[in-house]
Parts: C-alpha cells; structure tokens; sequence
C-alpha cells in the first residue's frame, strides 16, 4: 500500500491540467455494452475506478485497447452477462450503470451490490425505480436479478435527482421501443457527456442540460469518437489547493462554462479568479476573508444538485475555509459520513466544530502543522493532501490509493508545480 510523504508550507505555481471527468468516464465506458460496433472514447482519466470498470467491462466480453495516453477504444461484440466479478463490482459505485445497457442489450442481469466510498448511505433505489418503470422485473435478494422482454419507453419521474440512476435511466431507454421522458433528472456536466454520447451513438436525446430529459429509443445504436469533457471537481479540487496554499495556477483548459457556481461559493471564502478564454487563472499570495452576508450574519457553503454547488467539493471548500479569515458554516446535506474526517484537520491544528453528522463550523485563519493522517474517500483523500501542503512541517497520508481512485498520478502532477510530495511504498 502506497502512502504520500508531504513537506508542505511551500507556494506552488505553473500551469496544471485537469484529467478528463471521472464520473462521466464510467458509464461513458459502460455505454460500450450498447452497441456491436467499436467505440473510441478521448480524454479518459487513468485512473484506479476506469482500471476496476473495465476489468469489469472485459469479464463482461468487451475488448478493450488504449491508443494514446487517454485514448480508449472499446469493442462489445459478444457480451457474457453472467460473468460479473462481485469483488471488482464491490470497488466502485460507478459500477451500478452496468444495469441499463445489459438490460437494454441481452435483457437480463444479476447485479452484485456496488461499493465507493464509505461516506453514508447511498441508495440504489432510483436505479430500480426507473428501470422498473422502462418494463424490468427486479428480484432484490443479495444481488439484484433483473429480466427484461424488451424495454418499452415511460414517464419517468425520479423520487430524487439522481446523477447514477438518471444515467442508468438514459442508457437503458436507449434502446426501450418508443419515447421516454425523465423528470427531476440530474444535470451535471457528466450526465450531459453521457446524454452527449448517446447522441454521436444514434439516439435522439433532448433537453440536455435540464431537469426533463427526452429520449427516443433507437433499435440499433452504432459505435463512434466521443471526447469526455473536464472533470469540474478536479478543477475545484485545484483551485481549492491554490487558495489553501496562497499560490499562483493557471487551470488550462478548465471549461469555465461549468465552474460559476465552484467561483461564486469560493469568492465567499475570498478567492479571487479570472477566466481567461478556455482556463481558469487563480492569482498568487491572495489573502483569504471569508464574506459575510447581510447584517454580520455567518455565511455557508452548503451542497445541491447542479448548478449547485457539488457535493463532492464540500471537503475541499472545508479545507480551504481553515485558512481564511472568519467563521463559516459548511452543511453537507447529502452524505451523513462526508464530514468524519474533520478530526484529522483538528489534530494538524484547525478549528473545527463539527455540529452533527451534516454541519461543521470552520473558524480561520488555523495555522497548520504536519501529522500522519489515513485518507477516508477519494474526495476528503484530496481535501488532506491540500491540507498537508499548506501545513508547516511533514505530513504522511497513508492509504493514498483511495486518492488515486479518483485523481490521475496526483504526486507527479502536483510535482510540476513545485509540490514537495513522495510515494512510497508501505
């Protein structure tokens, strides 16, 4: 097991890219299962979730090549919907939209129970529920059996928003006979690659973007290119490290469009940016104040469905807020477990109430000092990692393949830019 020897309190600066959309790269790779045709897909992060799809996607009988450094071409010719590893199932939350396209193709699936993070409950019920409606029948027993006669198009709203189950949703109704609307569906930037894609593919998907999305099933979809767009959260994930640490980073190609909402909430902490064409420009040395609203009233960071605010941000923005001037409140609503690493930024020096399972109070500017701390999720893996580099001393974060889960040779990376950062093996 690798860990991560970090001498922080060092300004980093240069240019550093984002990887393409991790949550868009899995059922982008699991929308291979829908045609027989090859499928080229660009801009795919190597990372430990793409490795773990598609060992998954290759017992499932697709073949599978890199061409490039990110380039992936996929090919499901012959599909064997028996052959699912539960233990490469169980890695992954992602590993759940495997569901719609093997319903939609062969028309039946016996489904393991996915994994992820351990950061609370996370339900599969939206998954069963929209596919129930597309004409499934689901046996839920240890795994979830699941027959289909020919998917057939439905109205479909959603008892939540959903980003997994919207696209389950959307692959599966792909190939449904006939038209299916989904209503009170998710909208990120990684829904609308997968909608995107089903587009280059052969069907007619409208409403990208929004809340109700349309689909017209095709009988046959075809193979294509289809380039995976930048991943948001990396990029807030970067522009977080260059507020915790007062540094100067260019984020090349970062896709403003999809960052307003990332900004808006880190202006509240007092980072300044500035998009510049196709990047985001992060100014060195700012000196962070947290804003408060009307009145004197304490200002918070909460998460939502897009445009929210992303959820998975949350312990970056925490971690940030350590470091600014002020008192804010964060309030994570939709994992009850996202905030129970806080204790490890109260041992490197925050202050931190954590309220209950959902808020914490952040109270800055906290100097930090280095400690060896375990690293929970991908996300609050990433939000440590900044911390240990804006900390004095030397920090180790054990367990660091939980961070490589989610972002691409993140040592390397952050080593371009001058980061004073080792793996070593345990």
């Amino acid at each position: 097991m690798d860990k991560f020897i970090i001498e922080g309190g060092h300004p980093l600066k240069g240019i550093i890219t984002p990887s393409g959309n991790k949550n868009s790269a899995l059922p982008v790779l699991a929308a291979s299962l829908l045609t027989d045709e090859p499928l080229i897909v660009e801009n795919v992060p190597r990372i430990r979730d793409v490795t773990t799809m598609l060992r998954l996607l290759e017992s499932l009988g697709v073949t599978s090549k890199w061409l490039g450094g990110h380039e992936l071409v996929l090919h499901a010719q012959d599909i064997r919907p028996d052959a699912l590893d539960p233990m490469d199932f169980a890695e992954i939350r992602g590993s759940v939209v495997l569901a719609g396209p093997l319903l939609a193709r062969v028309g039946r699936v016996n489904l393991p129970r996915p994994g992820g993070d351990a950061i609370g409950r996370r339900r599969v019920d939206t998954h069963l529920l929209a596919l129930r409606e597309l004409g499934a029948e689901i046996a839920v027993e240890d795994t979830y059996r699941m027959v289909a006669d020919g998917l057939t198009g439905a109205d479909i709203l959603l008892d939540e928003m959903s980003v997994t189950a919207t696209e389950s949703a959307l692959l599966a109704a792909s190939l449904a006979r006939g038209t299916t609307t989904i209503q009170n569906a998710a909208s990120e930037p990684h829904v609308q690659d997968v909608a995107r894609l089903l587009q280059v593919m052969g069907a007619q998907v409208e409403g990208i973007g929004t809340n109700t999305l349309t689909i017209e099933g095709a009988q046959r979809l075809r193979g294509g290119r289809f380039r995976i767009g930048p991943d948001h959260v990396e990029v807030g994930s970067f522009l977080g490290l260059a507020a915790a640490t007062g540094s100067e980073l260019l984020i090349a190609e970062a896709l403003p469009r999809n960052l307003r909402m990332i900004c808006l909430m880190f202006r509240r902490l007092g980072v300044e940016t500035e998009v510049r064409g196709p990047h985001l420009f992060v100014p060195g040395g700012q000196r962070l104040h947290i804003q408060a609203d009307a009145h004197g009233a304490v200002p918070k960071i909460e998460d939502a469905p897009w445009p929210g605010f992303p959820a998975d941000l949350m312990s970056i923005a925490l971690v940030a807020a350590t470091q600014a001037e002020g008192t804010l409140l964060i309030h994570e609503k939709m994992f009850e477990s996202r905030l129970f690493f806080v204790d490890k930024l109260i041992t490197m020096g925050a202050k931190i109430i954590l309220c209950d399972p959902h808020r914490a109070v952040v109270i800055g500017p906290s100097p930090l000092h280095g400690e060896p701390v375990q690293s929970p999720d991908i996300r609050a893996g990433m939000a440590l990692l900044i911390a240990a580099l804006a900390a004095r001393g030397t920090s180790v974060i054990h367990n660091a393949a939980v961070i490589d889960r989610g972002y691409e040779r993140i040592d390397v990376r952050l080593q371009q830019i001058g980061a004073r950062i080792e793996r070593v093996s345990d």
